[in-house]
């Protein structure tokens, strides 16, 4: 089946957020969502999320899933607030728990903060499926940026991440804690195994230099031909060093702190302390 797929794309942070749809009926699935932050003042801001909302609303949808590809490091998520508003289930990749782990101990979380992954609803794993209305759902588990990203492949689409960019800006970092540029090379083949018209649905966009316009959909045919990290059967040795070498020039996302923190407990606030406040921390020459 072909889902009707909806975009809303966020400037500030270059993310592509995506409500994909049963064209048959009124089930739908919010992928990446993303709660606005202000990191100067600490606030947070729901009007990225409140448009999905409301276009939900207006098409008289109903939600059956809130999916995330990923622990995020450049936004946070709104899953909670959508869940709050909507209903649905909050969804992630079971490593969730590998991610928990290594950052729990990066922000001295302690014993309070769970590393079970049990503040999400549903931890997926490679060869799961769900459902929205009729529309099947599938989950390809494609490491390599993190430990725990998946791909979900719903109908002809398929919504990558980060691990694949547009063809002409290439694949995601992969020095983050956890991630592997030879994961991430055997993760992009497995999503390049897919027919080459199915849809992918990228989770952000740079505009690489000569284009004008944000883009986030391509085919697995057109980054099988085109990428130009992994297009044209580039081998592994030759991946693995393009990707190594330039991550080494790339510096840490603007909120990668706040984000990580506020990710790996499904789109919360660290619990407050006894004054009724919430803190983010930053840890000093760690990251």
């Amino acid at each position: 089946m072909k889902p009707i797929v909806k975009a809303f794309f966020d400037t500030a942070t270059n993310t592509a957020s995506f409500v994909a749809r049963d064209p048959n009926g009124t089930s739908c699935a919010v992928i990446d969502s993303v709660l606005d932050f202000d990191q100067a003042s600490g606030r947070t801001d729901t009007r990225s999320a409140d448009e999905i909302i409301a276009w939900i609303k207006a098409e008289g949808l109903k939600v059956e899933w809130i999916l995330e590809t990923h622990v995020h490091a450049d936004h946070l998520s709104a899953a909670p607030y959508i869940q709050e508003q909507l209903g649905g289930k909050i969804g992630i990749g079971d490593r969730i728990t590998v991610v928990q782990e290594t950052f729990g101990k990066i922000f001295n979380e302690g014993t309070r903060f769970q590393r079970d992954g049990s503040q999400f609803d549903k931890l997926f794993k490679e060869g799961d499926s769900f459902h929205i209305g009729q529309l099947r759902g599938e989950v390809l588990h494609t490491p390599g940026h993190t430990p725990a990203c998946l791909t979900y492949v719903i109908g002809d689409a398929a919504f990558v991440g980060d691990t694949l960019f547009m063809p002409d800006f290439g694949t995601a970092r992969c020095d983050f804690p956890g991630g592997s540029a030879e994961t991430m090379y055997a993760s992009i083949q497995k999503i390049l195994a897919l027919p080459d018209e199915t849809r992918i649905f990228v989770g952000h966009d740079y505009k690489a230099p000569g284009r004008d316009d944000y883009a986030w959909e391509t085919t697995v045919g057109e980054q099988k031909a085109l990428n130009i990290h992994i297009g044209k059967g580039r081998p592994i040795e030759e991946f693995v060093a393009m990707r190594e070498a330039r991550d080494k020039t790339l510096g840490m996302p603007r909120l990668i702190l706040p984000s990580l923190q506020v990710n790996m407990r499904a789109g919360h606030m660290p619990e407050p302390e006894d004054n009724g406040t919430s803190y983010l921390k930053v840890p000093i020459n760690t990251l």
